[in-house]
């Protein structure tokens, strides 16, 4: 398995175009920010001290969740296109069990995932501190990865499901497109969550990725909310929190940290069984 793995890493690696287009999404938010979204957002916060790096720290947390399901989508093409090819016939022959080629291709896909998501981080940490920010603490660092590590095996296991029902290079293209736009949206970066309609932020909410999102945001602007809402009331404090995507409200009660990793770990495990049994079905050809 761990050979296999490797294999994939190399074949994704070396396909700069796929590497490119898994990072498309992250790069068409980026240029939104710089051009236009940067600037509505820290106008839209006065003459608090700060906003610049509170924003950026914002925009960075979003960006590793988009990252990290927009890459592991790109390295799953590899899986698309061995099928298209009928390489995957070859593994089938070979000693390899099913298990084992199922396992590669995940395996690889969610180190290409960290690996992307940490490439990411290390780039806008050097944008942030461009803009006057500051780097986050070792401790917050430590906390990220953590996410990181988290947020990439849920989305690794509900790439994976969507994959495993792609046999053609184009309809995977087209998906990834789709995944692409919408990422965006839904974890509340194009606009936050709060301006958005009560039915879609309910669908947001609801949405997985949604909540790594938020997690990561709770971690990486706790320094910078301390400093610009300093001597705040805590109603207003909540308030940012609400309407930025930091925190979710289902009614009256917060979302906390603990149900928000529950939820994530829980979706990881039922997309990956799930996606056992959808090629298992297509292996015996049920």
């Amino acid at each position: 398995m761990s050979g296999f793995a490797k294999r994939n890493l190399k074949v994704f690696f070396k396909d700069k175009t796929a590497v490119f287009f898994s990072l498309l999404a992250v790069l068409i938010i980026i240029g939104l920010y710089a051009l236009f979204l940067g600037d509505v957002w820290v106008n839209s916060l006065g003459n608090l001290p700060g906003t610049r790096y509170l924003m950026d720290s914002w925009i960075v947390a979003g960006l590793l969740a988009v990252t990290s399901i927009t890459t592991t989508m790109g390295a799953f093409g590899t899986m698309v296109e061995d099928k298209v090819k009928k390489i995957s016939k070859d593994f089938s022959a070979s000693p390899l069990s099913r298990s084992s080629i199922v396992g590669g291709y995940t395996i690889s896909s969610f180190i290409i995932g960290v690996i992307m998501s940490l490439v990411t981080l290390v780039l806008a940490e050097v944008y942030v501190v461009a803009f006057g920010g500051e780097l986050l603490s070792l401790a917050s660092l430590a906390k990220v990865f953590g996410l990181i590590l988290l947020s990439t095996f849920t989305n690794t296991s509900i790439v994976l499901f969507i994959t495993s029902f792609f046999n053609s290079t184009n309809a995977f293209s087209t998906a990834s497109t789709i995944i692409g736009t919408v990422i965006g949206f839904l974890t509340g970066i194009y606009l936050p969550i709060g301006q958005l309609p009560v039915g879609v932020q309910w669908v947001i909410k609801l949405f997985p990725v949604s909540h790594a999102a938020a997690l990561l945001r709770q971690e990486i602007t706790a320094e910078p909310m301390a400093a610009t809402f300093a001597g705040a009331p805590e109603s207003v404090i909540e308030n940012f929190k609400e309407l930025m995507g930091i925190t979710y409200k289902f009614g009256d009660k917060v979302v906390s940290a603990n149900f928000s990793i529950v939820i994530l770990l829980a979706t990881a495990l039922v997309f990956y069984a799930l996606s056992l049994i959808v090629i298992s079905r297509k292996k015996t050809g049920k």
